[in-house]
């Protein structure tokens, strides 16, 4: 009998623990799409924005992944990372992994570092330092706000710019300052997990990178963004 209350007890008492470990740091995985649109640009692009991550409230694994396709072509350009997140504050995480670009003709491998967090004014920034085999460096950075019409109906104005040392051109990216996306979405939420949206985007290459690939565009987006 003593045997027995003392084993309940320690059921218990584990049962109680995991609990409340539970609680205060729950693993979660969740996936976010968060533009899937169509372009209506000289190049009718379908272009995506994604990103999922796994792990607990300090510790994370995000896996992140952009790009486009035109329209007729048999090919699409992305770019990707697989990053180690850790919380260094409340609102910022510090990220580290690999990052792995594809064109047409050729790819790229790049070690990441990055930052990502909440902005004063609830500005949502994430940038990545990229350090390649061939001594490119690279930097690209975004930032998006949230404002709230409705409840449903919700806002998003975007801004994301690249800049790098060295031309690539087989990667269409070239030294100095090299693009600059600005933009502005407004979804329907049906529900939070489900949300189509319409916008505007401004898209433009500088300098060497616009000799590669000239671009300089206004166009209309339609899309989708959903989780779960």
């Amino acid at each position: 009998m003593k045997k027995l209350l003392i084993m309940t007890l320690f059921i218990s008492t584990c049962s109680i623990n995991l609990f409340a470990s539970g609680t205060d740091n729950i693993f979660r995985a969740t996936l976010i799409v968060d533009e899937l649109e169509y372009q209506f640009n000289d190049e009718k692009l379908l272009t995506w924005d994604t990103y999922a991550y796994a792990g607990y409230d300090l510790n994370k694994i995000y896996i992140y992944s952009e790009g486009e396709k035109a329209k007729g072509a048999s090919f699409a350009k992305s770019e990707n990372q697989l990053v180690y997140s850790r919380a260094i504050s409340p609102y910022w995480d510090i990220q580290m992994g690999v990052g792995y670009d594809k064109t047409q003709d050729s790819h790229k491998k790049w070690g990441v570092i990055g930052l990502q967090g909440l902005a004063p004014y609830f500005f949502e920034i994430r940038a990545s330092l990229l350090v390649a085999e061939d001594g490119n460096v690279g930097l690209r950075a975004e930032a998006e706000y949230e404002a709230l019409i409705t409840q449903k109906l919700i806002l998003t104005p975007s801004m994301a710019f690249a800049a790098y040392t060295k031309n690539d051109k087989q990667m269409d990216i070239g030294s100095g300052f090299s693009n600059l996306t600005l933009g502005a979405r407004i979804r329907y939420e049906f529900i939070r997990e489900f949300a189509p949206y319409v916008g505007v985007e401004w898209n433009k290459n500088f300098g060497n990178t616009n000799n590669i690939e000239l671009l300089d565009e206004v166009y209309l987006t339609l899309g989708l963004r959903f989780w779960f």
